[in-house]
């Protein structure tokens, strides 16, 4: 087991105690994942804190977090390997200076620009070839904006945790890294990837722990407070929103509010620092024609429940 992880209530204490707090089912398919040494697909909305755990599960371990973050048109030369080509042309020219290129035949120069030295580890090799200590963490993110060709490069590589660079030869992990992939289902994922994770589904978390993530990561802001917001940010997510604010911005706007000094969430305030939570003016505009009155009579309520 990567992690010293007996139960799922030793993973529950080792996330709280880097700052993460998860339900049960995730705590669980941490636990899962880490015991069977399984990769871990994470998928759900953006901002529910999937990105997050990975970091978490990093300096839970001690070890190096490896970001593969994924796009269109990412390939090998930019998720695995690469080689350094300013390297191996300053290789040649030193070379021909010395006066080596003039005893070297042809296979044999070209056979130097092909060594270890001049290769460029990418996030997948690093993360396979990590040599010795800990494993480290390879977050694959936001895997659903790659394309069909890299997803199905991904799945054999997941496969097996080995590369093949066919001018030096294999690397094979000797300990696998710990793998987790998260996903905003902008489009779906192929099911052969899938099958070879675990997978769970991040929902929003639940108000009373909402409102616990901020009390851990915004430690000086009062409770009051601290509930006002998470019910501010409860009643905004009620609303069609294109991109409901996450645990990231609930924190943000806590952090926020505590700067400037404010004790009580109003409609001036909100009014005044909605571009902290609502990234989109589109989202701010219909919170405007949605009422802010409303959402601050939410965050009242939330706030005096145990006022």
């Amino acid at each position: 087991m990567p992690i010293d992880a007996s139960s799922t209530s030793d993973v529950a204490a080792g996330l709280a105690a880097n700052g993460y707090l998860a339900d049960e089912g995730l705590v669980t398919a941490v636990f899962l994942s880490l015991s069977l040494g399984r990769p871990l697909f994470l998928e759900g909305e953006a901002g529910v804190g999937k990105t997050e755990l990975a970091k978490t599960i990093a300096r839970w371990q001690g070890t190096e977090l490896i970001r593969l973050q994924c796009y269109e048109g990412i390939d090998a030369a930019q998720a695995v390997y690469d080689w350094d080509y300013s390297r191996q042309l300053l290789h040649l020219r030193a070379a021909e200076a010395t006066g080596e290129a003039r005893t070297t035949n042809t296979a044999d120069l070209e056979g130097q620009l092909y060594d270890e030295r001049f290769l460029l580890k990418r996030a997948l090799l690093r993360a396979i070839d990590h040599g010795t200590g800990p494993a480290p963490v390879l977050l694959i993110d936001e895997i659903d904006r790659a394309d069909d060709e890299f997803e199905a490069y991904l799945l054999e590589v997941l496969s097996d945790f080995q590369v093949t660079v066919p001018e030096i030869g294999t690397f094979k992990a000797t300990t696998p890294p710990i793998v987790i992939l998260t996903s905003n289902r902008t489009r779906d994922v192929h099911d052969a990837l899938k099958r070879r994770c675990l997978y769970h589904w991040v929902e929003h978390p639940t108000f009373d722990r909402e409102v616990s993530i901020v009390h851990l990561r915004v430690p000086e802001a009062s409770e009051v407070l601290t509930r006002q917001v998470a019910g501010a940010v409860e009643a905004l997510r009620g609303i069609s929103l294109y991109k409901p604010p996450g645990v990231a911005e609930t924190i943000d706007w806590a952090t926020a509010l505590g700067r400037l000094g404010v004790t009580e969430i109003d409609e001036t305030v909100i009014e005044q620092t909605l571009g902290t939570v609502l990234k989109y003016r589109e989202d701010q505009n219909r919170v405007r024609d949605h009422g802010i009155a409303g959402i601050v009579q939410h965050a009242f309520e939330r706030g005096l429940l145990h006022g």
